[in-house]
């Protein structure tokens, strides 16, 4: 066991050097670091809820509140549960990497950015599926610009994704349930509403 686990920490700074280095280049030097700073994907967010308020029905309104639970969920349990646990150093903190962006103070296992964003884009799935051919480009962009910019491992990223991808998923089936329920509970007090 310990020399499977040894074999996958292996590939995944294997990957890492290939993605961090080999592939970098001055196009990538450029965007990555706009993509994956958080003042910008905050902007972003922010200009999509105001997208939704403006031109959403009720029932996407209704979701901007749940897609701001999926965030703190998907938020706590990578910052304030798994990273300690796992307490995994970022690479920038223990290998020779092509830095970007600041190192960092906290740990790397999960990535907060991939947890966060894959978290909406999974919950915006369920509920507005149109929206995925969007947002899934632009949450593995992300992603992989943690790479990149040096601050993840790919295996970050994919633990992230996961756990985003669980958290998105279960917090749109009970949106949707809860919101099925008040159709039905409005249309059977319609129906037996007194006559006046």
């Amino acid at each position: 066991m310990l020399e499977l686990i040894q074999w996958l920490v292996s590939l995944d700074h294997s990957i890492f050097s290939i993605i961090n280095k080999s592939l970098a280049n001055p196009v990538t030097d450029l965007i990555m670091p706009f993509v994956t700073a958080d003042l910008h994907l905050k902007i972003f967010y922010a200009l999509c809820l105001l997208i939704i308020l403006w031109k959403g029905d009720r029932k996407l309104r209704y979701a901007l509140i749940a897609s701001l639970i999926v965030v703190v969920i998907t938020d706590q349990l990578a910052s304030s549960v798994l990273k300690p646990l796992f307490a995994r150093p970022r690479p920038c903190k223990v290998m020779d990497v092509h830095l970007l962006v600041g190192c960092g103070a906290g740990f790397s296992l999960p990535s907060s950015h991939a947890a966060n964003l894959f978290g909406q884009v999974f919950f915006f799935k369920k509920i507005a599926p149109q929206s995925a051919k969007f947002l899934i480009p632009l949450a593995i962009i992300v992603a992989l610009s943690r790479v990149f910019v040096g601050v993840h491992y790919p295996f970050d990223i994919l633990v992230g994704a996961a756990l985003g991808t669980l958290v998105g998923v279960m917090v749109a089936v009970v949106f949707n349930k809860k919101i099925n329920f008040v159709r039905i509970t409005k249309k059977w007090q319609e129906r037996n509403a007194p006559a006046i």
